[in-house]
């Protein structure tokens, strides 16, 4: 069983040729509105790939919040942890460029009220995957992390957006994932020297012993255990929009890890997975299903260990 902790946001996504830069303002012909949230996304992509998935997170009183259920509901995720709130819906506001690459500012609205306790002690136990992120607050993270290491749970972090995050957690996680900015941060927030990805993400794992997985974009991946390191590839694909790639990424990755495959198995699925997210304009309207990633696997070069 997957349990997400996350946000639920609607998206604002605007195609442009060149992002805006401060003082400037540019036209683009249109936008469209999505269901995001990175809670949201991640939950939806494990549960399309077939794993029974729990979200928790809160959504405001507005037209954006039931468009928003819909979408995960179609998805497969149960939505019935999912609380409603006196705030608004949170809302993302995405830029996407002629190359694919976005940038993106999120207004938190009611994701600002999601809390551990919401949580029942019933669904944290030693078969429950729960899988986090750093879009609701950061001490609710943490401290759902720490109760569900108390019961045996594997343990997931996204650091996205990154942030400052206790030795406590790092101790507390089995798993952390993050892009090549991310593990920067997070190893200048420790004292670390080094300052490339890969160096940052083999100090953090011998440090804390949690898996390092680090998202390169169109350079693949990197993973490491203290027992071996790997350099994943990315599935060759033309980018559309690279929005949901690392949501894609961390959901069936849990999901595969929930379903008990190996590391090696869990990273090369999702790198297909979060290849092709990278094809479609939209968060929950990129996600993959579970036949379409097993169709992109033959194409997905093999993994290289490294160590």
């Amino acid at each position: 069983m997957i349990l997400v902790f996350g946000s639920l946001n609607i998206d604002m996504v605007m195609r442009v040729d060149e992002m805006p830069r401060p003082g400037n303002t540019i036209l683009c012909p249109d936008y469209d509105l999505f269901p995001g949230g990175k809670g949201a996304n991640q939950a939806a992509a494990a549960a399309l790939t077939g794993h029974p998935t729990y979200l928790f997170g809160s959504l405001g009183k507005d037209i954006f919040a039931q468009k928003i259920k819909d979408s995960l509901v179609l998805s497969g995720v149960d939505i019935s942890y999912v609380s409603e709130r006196d705030s608004a819906t949170g809302c993302a506001t995405i830029c996407v460029d002629s190359k694919g690459e976005n940038m993106i500012v999120v207004a938190s609205g009611a994701n600002r009220k999601t809390y551990a306790a919401d949580v029942p002690e019933s669904l944290l136990t030693s078969q429950t995957t729960l899988l986090s992120q750093c879009e609701v607050p950061c001490s609710e993270v943490w401290r759902i992390i720490a109760r569900a290491k108390e019961k045996g749970a594997r343990t997931i972090l996204n650091l996205a957006p990154a942030c400052k995050v206790p030795e406590e957690t790092l101790h507390h996680l089995d798993y952390l994932i993050m892009n090549e900015i991310e593990v920067t941060i997070l190893a200048l927030h420790l004292g670390f020297q080094e300052i490339s990805p890969t160096l940052a993400a083999q100090k953090i794992t011998r440090t804390y012993n949690v898996v390092c997985v680090v998202t390169l974009g169109g350079g693949g991946s990197f993973a490491a255990s203290l027992e071996a390191e790997w350099q994943i590839p990315a599935l060759p694909v033309d980018v559309i929009d690279t929005t949901a790639a690392g949501d894609v990424f961390s959901g069936t990755f849990a999901g595969r890890l929930d379903e008990g495959d190996t590391l090696e198995g869990a990273l090369k699925y999702a790198a297909a997975a979060s290849g092709l997210a990278c094809t479609k304009l939209g968060a929950q309207t990129s996600l993959p299903t579970s036949e379409e990633i097993e169709a992109a696997l033959p194409k997905l070069e093999s993994l290289q260990k490294v160590r």
